[in-house]
C-alpha cells in the first residue's frame, strides 16, 4: 500500500475543508395554477423563495449580472422560473438540442436519486426559449438524443434581442417540466423528497462571457458539470 507523505496530508487537508458547504432549497408547492408565458408573476410565485446565483470565477471578464431563480412543484409538472438582468441580450440558436450554451442562456441539472452521481438531466435554455435537453454520464459522456417530453418553456425579454449596442434591461423564463419524464430514476416527489440540482447561468459575448451558479462547482476553470457538488432540492407540502 502507497502512502501520502506527512507532509502532503497538511498540504491537500486545508483545500478540502475550504470547500463551501451545499446549498439547500424548499421546493414548495404551487397554491394555484401557472400559466407558462416566460413572465413569473403568477400569485403562486410569490410563495417561492429565491435562489440568488453566485460567480465563482473572477478570472471571467464578463459583467456580473444578477440571476434569481424559483422552483415549484405540483400533481404535474417541477416550474422553474429565472429573472436575468441583462445589458445586452444575446440568442441565436433556434432549433431542439441547439447548442444554447453558447448564448445568454440558464440551465437547471437534476440528479432525481442524489444516493449516486453517475447520472443526471441537463436542461440548458437561452433568451429564446430554444431548449437543449440530454442525460449525462460520468460528468463525461452526454446523450442529446434523449429529450424530455411535454415540457413547456417561454421566455419574455425586456429589450431588444440581438441589437448589439442599445440597453436592455432583461429576460426572464418559466420551464413546467413534467415528473413522467424521470420515472427512470425515480417516483414523482412527495412531502419530504430530496433531490439534487443545479442552477447556472451563461451570460455575455465571446471573449467577455461569465458564468454564475446556485451551487459553487469548486472548479479551477468554470465547468458546471459536477454533480457531487449539486445543492439539495427538499419538497414540501
Amino acid at each position: 500500500m502507497r502512502y501520502l507523505p506527512l507532509c502532503a496530508v497538511f498540504f491537500f487537508a486545508p483545500q478540502l475543508l475550504a470547500q463551501p458547504p451545499l446549498p439547500r432549497y424548499e421546493v414548495k408547492r404551487a397554491a394555484t395554477p401557472i400559466v407558462i408565458d416566460g413572465k413569473p408573476d403568477d400569485k403562486a410565485w410569490a410563495a417561492a423563495g429565491k435562489i440568488e446565483l453566485i460567480f465563482p470565477w473572477d478570472a471571467q471578464t464578463g459583467a456580473k449580472q444578477k440571476t434569481t431563480a424559483r422552483l415549484l412543484w405540483d400533481d404535474q409538472y417541477l416550474y422553474v422560473a429565472y429573472e436575468c438582468e441583462d445589458a445586452d441580450i444575446v440568442a441565436f440558436h433556434t432549433e431542439r438540442d441547439d447548442p444554447t450554451y453558447l448564448d445568454d442562456a440558464v440551465e437547471i441539472f437534476l440528479n432525481p436519486m442524489p444516493s449516486q452521481t453517475g447520472i443526471y438531466y441537463g436542461l440548458e435554455m437561452n433568451a429564446r426559449a430554444t431548449l437543449y435537453d440530454y442525460t449525462m454520464y460520468q460528468s463525461r459522456y452526454l446523450f442529446k438524443q434523449f429529450n424530455l417530453q411535454g415540457v413547456k418553456l417561454a421566455t419574455f425579454i425586456d429589450g431588444t434581442l440581438n441589437l448589439r449596442g442599445d440597453q436592455d434591461k432583461g429576460w426572464s423564463l418559466e420551464v413546467a417540466i413534467p415528473w413522467a419524464n424521470f420515472d427512470a430514476l425515480s417516483k414523482r416527489p412527495v412531502p419530504g423528497a430530496v433531490w439534487s440540482a443545479n442552477v447556472n447561468r451563461w451570460d455575455g459575448v465571446e471573449p467577455n462571457r461569465r458564468m454564475s451558479n446556485w451551487s459553487d462547482p469548486v472548479q479551477p476553470t468554470p465547468n458546471p458539470h459536477v454533480p457531487a457538488r449539486f445543492g439539495q432540492l427538499v419538497f414540501v407540502q
